[in-house]
């Protein structure tokens, strides 16, 4: 699941859901009156479309229905959030009672709208106390100003993958640790052979799959907005400093043009021909999933992981890193909210399910019972730290959704071909344009 290919169907769809967002609000109801004891059947909407996880979601409504006899699940797979939204906005018999989302950017609307329930009520009504259940990162992007409208479903974490046959060969001795140190190793890495390399140390470039604005900005603990909601990238230091730092690698690896032209010999990033998986690349930023898709690949790079590098003058946030993930709640429109949220609440909850689910599929654990579990296989410890780290982050939500990342990723386009010179002007515009846009979406 890769969440920077997903901001932009992320804005697409936010523009859906605001279009609904009053129709929605004015249809639903935050009553739940629903005996979740008697005989009752729900739907059950998510994306999921590949064989093994099908079966994890099926293996795990059964045996959600085996400890809930009286509560059917109707499953729908392969659900966009068009569909959710649509469905939503009509409601009746045929919209879903739960929904499952990959967008967590989406969280704001689905939040503020009203279209997905308020898991508050919920939440106490069981004495669960969320932030003793799951990570702070996954909390902050299953909610929007406080309102808590979705929860975290399996997570996505991103690390420093190296070919510790590159590494060897160039006697670095092991995963840098500081983005001074990551940059000597890039540099070193790099084998240019004039106009294009025969190895590159790392593809810095914010085309460069998941070497994304987002991603690099987690390592400062940037803020995007401050307490009031108003957009803060040219007041907090650390986007001026990712940008700074990330020309900087452009212009050390080779410069823009040369890097690509490299980059468009790459394969595709979900395929066997990733260039982590064909060594084209040395260093890479990714997730959780890299090390299965390599090995399914049968990569020639002999991958390992670590967390990805922070500023020197941050040196002890060491180990943290950018999470987002799967959201799940309950439809405002559902009439079965009690029975609904039973299924929620397991799924979420119920260590075994989300155990069973993070195996099949290879995703973070979402609980930190889970992250515990002796039964956890196919995750690597490196990422269940990153999602433990205190320091980690997440990208929060809006209420138009993920268009401010789109916002400062374009002005990073710019600013890493040259075509923008001056950085702090730049970060000043984007914040110009974040406050007007989140204010029209309002």
């Amino acid at each position: 699941m890769s969440r920077s290919k997903k901001v932009a169907a992320a804005v697409a769809a936010t523009a859906a859901i605001s279009l609904f967002a009053s129709a929605c609000t004015s249809q639903s109801t935050t009553q739940a009156n629903d005996d979740a004891t008697k005989d009752v059947t729900i739907t059950f909407w998510h994306g999921w479309t590949a064989p093994n996880e099908l079966k994890a979601i099926n293996d795990n409504v059964a045996r959600f229905e085996k400890a809930h006899p009286n509560i059917h699940v109707k499953v729908q797979a392969n659900i966009t959030d068009d569909k959710i939204n649509q469905a939503v906005r009509a409601g009746g018999a045929t919209a879903p009672d739960v929904v499952s989302s990959f967008t967590t950017d989406n969280v704001g609307k689905f939040c503020s709208s009203s279209a997905f329930a308020d898991l508050a009520p919920f939440l106490k009504k069981d004495n669960i106390d969320p932030a003793k259940v799951f990570p702070k990162p996954m909390l902050e992007y299953t909610q929007f100003q406080g309102k808590r409208c979705t929860l975290p479903l399996l997570g996505d974490v991103y690390a420093l993958y190296y070919s510790q046959k590159a590494f060897k060969e160039a006697g670095i001795a092991g995963p840098p640790k500081t983005l001074s140190e990551f940059k000597a190793d890039a540099v070193k890495l790099t084998k240019s052979t004039g106009a294009s390399y025969s190895q590159l140390g790392f593809m810095p470039n914010f085309h460069g799959y998941e070497s994304t604005p987002g991603h690099f900005a987690a390592q400062w603990g940037a803020k995007y907005f401050d307490a009031s909601g108003k957009a803060q990238l040219a007041k907090d230091k650390g986007f001026a400093e990712m940008l700074t730092w990330q020309r900087d690698m452009v212009t050390s690896l080779g410069g823009f043009d040369k890097l690509e032209k490299y980059r468009n010999t790459f394969g595709d990033e979900f395929g066997a021909k990733n260039p982590l998986h064909t060594g084209q690349v040395a260093m890479g930023i990714d997730g959780e999933w890299r090390l299965g898709m390599a090995k399914d690949a049968n990569a020639t790079s002999d991958l390992a992981v670590a967390p990805f590098p922070v500023p020197d003058d941050q040196a002890d946030t060491y180990g943290r890193g950018y999470l987002s993930g799967t959201i799940v709640g309950v439809a405002n429109t559902s009439s079965k909210k009690n029975a609904s949220w039973e299924l929620v609440k397991f799924m979420t909850t119920d260590t075994q399910a989300v155990v069973s689910f993070a195996n099949a599929i290879h995703n973070v654990p979402s609980t930190f019972e889970a992250q515990k579990s002796p039964e956890l296989t196919g995750v690597p410890k490196v990422f269940l730290d990153i999602a433990q780290n205190q320091y980690s982050n997440t990208t929060p939500a809006s209420i138009n959704g993920g268009a401010y990342q789109v916002t400062l990723q374009d002005f990073g386009y710019a600013f890493e071909s040259g075509k923008k010179t001056d950085v702090q002007a730049g970060l000043q515009g984007v914040d110009v344009q974040v406050d007007k846009d989140i204010a029209q979406a309002k």
